[in-house]
C-alpha cells in the first residue's frame, strides 16, 4: 500500500488526538513530523506518550511530509498552506472558515498541483449537500447552539459588546451569512464554512448562532431546499478538551486520512 507521510500543525486538543491515533497505526499513513507554538511543552507531551515525532517549523513541512493537517486555528493558515501548496502537496484544513477570505490559497493549489482537503469535521451531511449542489440548491440554512463558554472571546461578541455570561435563557448572538460568521467567530463555526464550500457558497448560506445555557453539546441543525431533495440534518457534538471544538473533529480527520489510500472508499 502506498504510504502518505503526514505532518500535524498544532498539538492542542485536536492535534494530540490525531498524533495519538497515527502513532498507534493507521494503514497507509505515517506520522512524519509536527509543529507547535510551545516547542518545549510539545516535546514533553510527545516524550510522555512515547510518540516518535520530530518537531519542525511550518516551512519545513514539505521536506518531511506529503500532507499537512492544520490543527492550529485560522491565524496560522497562511504559514501552513503556502509552503505545502507551493510544493504541490496537500493540506487538510480543519479551520475551514479561514479559507473564505483567502481564495488565493485555492489558486496556489491549482497553480502547483497541490490540494486543499476540508473533512466533514463536526458536521454531517456534506456529501448530501455536495450532491444537491450538482443540481439547483434554493437555500441552505443552519442554526448553531453552543454552551455560552464555547463562544466567549469571539471577535463578533467583543466587537459588539455582547455578553454571554450568566445567561438563564438562550440568546441569539448572530444571524447572517456564512462569510460574516467566519469572520466574527473564527474558532467556533468552521462547520458553516465547510457547509458553504460544499454547497452554494458563503454568501448564500445563512446561519443563526445561539448561546444556550441549556445545552452541554455543540448543536447544529441544517435545512436544505434543492430541486433534487429537501432535507434536514441535526447533530449534537460532545466538546473536546477545548470547548470551542467538538471531539468528533479529530475523528473526522482520521477518517479522511484513512480513506486516502484505502481500497474501498465510502462517501463522496
Amino acid at each position: 500500500m502506498q504510504e502518505t507521510r503526514v505532518a500535524i500543525a498544532g498539538l492542542g486538543a485536536i492535534g494530540r488526538a490525531l498524533a495519538r491515533r497515527l502513532a498507534a497505526g493507521v494503514p497507509g499513513i505515517a506520522l512524519a513530523c509536527a509543529a507547535a507554538r510551545d516547542r518545549a511543552k510539545a516535546e514533553a507531551w510527545l516524550n510522555e506518550g512515547q510518540i516518535a515525532c520530530p518537531l519542525v517549523e511550518f516551512e519545513d513541512f514539505p521536506r518531511h511530509a506529503d500532507l499537512a493537517v492544520e490543527c492550529t486555528g485560522a491565524d496560522a493558515i497562511e504559514q501552513i498552506c503556502t509552503p505545502m501548496l507551493a510544493a504541490g502537496k496537500r493540506v487538510m484544513v480543519l479551520s475551514a472558515g479561514a479559507l473564505l477570505p483567502r481564495p488565493h490559497l485555492i489558486d496556489l493549489a491549482r497553480a502547483h498541483g497541490g490540494a486543499i482537503i476540508v473533512p466533514t469535521g463536526a458536521l454531517l451531511g456534506l456529501d448530501a449537500v455536495a450532491a444537491a449542489a450538482e443540481g439547483t440548491v434554493h437555500s441552505v440554512r443552519m442554526i448553531t447552539r453552543k454552551p455560552p463558554r464555547g463562544l466567549q472571546g469571539a471577535p463578533h461578541l467583543v466587537r459588539n459588546a455582547i455578553s454571554v455570561e450568566g445567561l438563564n435563557t438562550a440568546k441569539l448572538v448572530f444571524a447572517g451569512s456564512a462569510r460574516e460568521a467566519a469572520l466574527g467567530f473564527p474558532e467556533n463555526v468552521n462547520v458553516v464554512a465547510a457547509l458553504s464550500l460544499a454547497g452554494i457558497g458563503p454568501d448564500r448560506t445563512t446561519i443563526e448562532i445561539w448561546a444556550d445555557p441549556a445545552v452541554t453539546r455543540n448543536c447544529h441543525s441544517i435545512e436544505v431546499d434543492a430541486d433534487s431533495a429537501r432535507f434536514s440534518l441535526a447533530i449534537e457534538n460532545v466538546p473536546s478538551e477545548n470547548p470551542k471544538t467538538g471531539r468528533i473533529t479529530a475523528l473526522s480527520a482520521i477518517a479522511a486520512l484513512r480513506k486516502l489510500n484505502a481500497p474501498l472508499r465510502v462517501g463522496t
